[in-house]
């Protein structure tokens, strides 16, 4: 990446729905953070009176102050996709993702990692990354796994329902990395299948 490139990690629904006019697409993972479910979504995939889940990044030593109700696994790996932005449209771009993550999100800088030659290494220095900070007014935390996943089952909001994005996010990952850990992730995942679809087909 030179530094007239634009590139944005995604780490979210960038991963399924990527930002327009980009270039080029390379899959990597982070160090240092923990991908979560702690950031309310009031414009996406809930609404201000009932607002959903969708993800976002913390630095692991911040979560381990928040999550005593879900210490997951050191070894989960953050995935994603780094896109380069064509050039003639990065003012574009964005603006348009500033409008997209609106919801509380900062832009970050951050290193992406994959794997060479069977040794980890920085592929892309310094891309963009929209994260939501503990410090923003829709970050909510930790909260215990059962009720964080009868709220995504729940929820739904102009982007569609809570549990399609949560459904989304696992089958990418999964995808990207089929050998990789995000217990978080499919910890939801097993939720929703083993419990509230089987009770929904009940009753349907």
């Amino acid at each position: 990446m030179t530094s007239k490139e634009f590139v944005v990690f995604g780490y979210g629904s960038l991963i399924w729905k990527p930002p327009p006019h980009f270039i080029s697409q390379v899959p990597g993972f982070l160090k240092g953070y923990v991908r979560r479910f702690a950031q309310k979504s009031h414009d996406h995939r809930g609404t201000p009176e009932n607002p959903g889940r969708v993800v976002t990044l913390v630095h692991k030593e911040d979560w381990d102050r928040f999550s005593q109700s879900d210490a997951f696994p050191d070894e989960d790996i953050v995935w994603g996709v780094a896109y380069t932005i064509d050039p003639a449209y990065e003012a574009e771009v964005r603006d348009y993702l500033d409008y997209r993550e609106k919801d509380g999100y900062t832009m970050e800088t951050l290193d992406v990692y994959n794997i060479e030659d069977g040794v980890e290494k920085v592929v892309l220095h310094g891309a963009f990354c929209y994260v939501g900070r503990p410090d923003n007014p829709s970050f909510i935390g930790s909260e215990p796994l059962d009720a964080l996943a009868e709220r995504i089952w729940h929820s739904v909001g102009p982007s569609g329902r809570n549990k399609d994005y949560l459904y989304h996010l696992a089958e990418s990952v999964r995808k990207l990395a089929p050998a990789s850990h995000d217990s978080h992730l499919y910890a939801l995942e097993v939720r929703h299948l083993s419990q509230f679809a089987s009770v929904n087909s009940k009753i349907t």
